[in-house]
């Protein structure tokens, strides 16, 4: 059973979600969820998940790539965090983990009472609206929360006027 959402309850805030990654529609995700977290009072969490490396009889090999996912990771958190403050002053918390990407999303906000609204974007090309959309779209209607897909083809304009 979900847990229970606090993010109404004194002492608590909603917050939005945000996967980051490397898609180019990762930015339409961060831009309406800041322009719903300025425009709400809520807050903005950012996850980026580094996938489990497979090297574990090479330790220094492993150690190696997980540095190197850990840098990506915080680039990129560091990337779109200044993008959420530039365009709405908002300050995200930013939170790196490894693992399966849907597992971490599943335990973060179970983890998290706070946590409302998981915001995504649809990818752009021909190849459907990306994986991880299509693998919440998709599932079995057990999602913890709701879910709001931004089109990955909307200008910052178009979010400010929606969010």
């Amino acid at each position: 059973m979900a847990t229970l959402r606090k993010s109404f309850q004194e002492g608590h805030r909603r917050k939005f979600l945000v996967v980051i990654d490397d898609t180019p529609e990762c930015d339409r995700a961060v831009l309406y969820a800041a322009h719903r977290v300025s425009r709400t009072g809520g807050a903005l969490v950012m996850l980026y998940v580094i996938a489990p490396g497979d090297f574990q009889h090479w330790i220094g090999v492993e150690n190696i790539m997980r540095a190197e996912a850990n840098e990506t990771a915080e680039e990129a958190l560091r990337k779109h965090s200044e993008r959420a403050l530039q365009a709405c002053g908002i300050t995200a918390e930013s939170i790196v983990r490894e693992g399966s990407r849907a597992e971490v999303i599943f335990d973060l906000i179970e983890e998290d009472e706070d946590i409302a609204i998981l915001v995504l974007a649809s990818g752009t090309d021909k190849e459907g609206p990306g994986p991880l959309v299509s693998s919440i779209a998709g599932g079995s209607g057990q999602f913890p929360i709701p879910v709001t897909i931004v089109p990955g083809t909307l200008s910052d304009e178009d979010i400010a006027a929606l969010a």
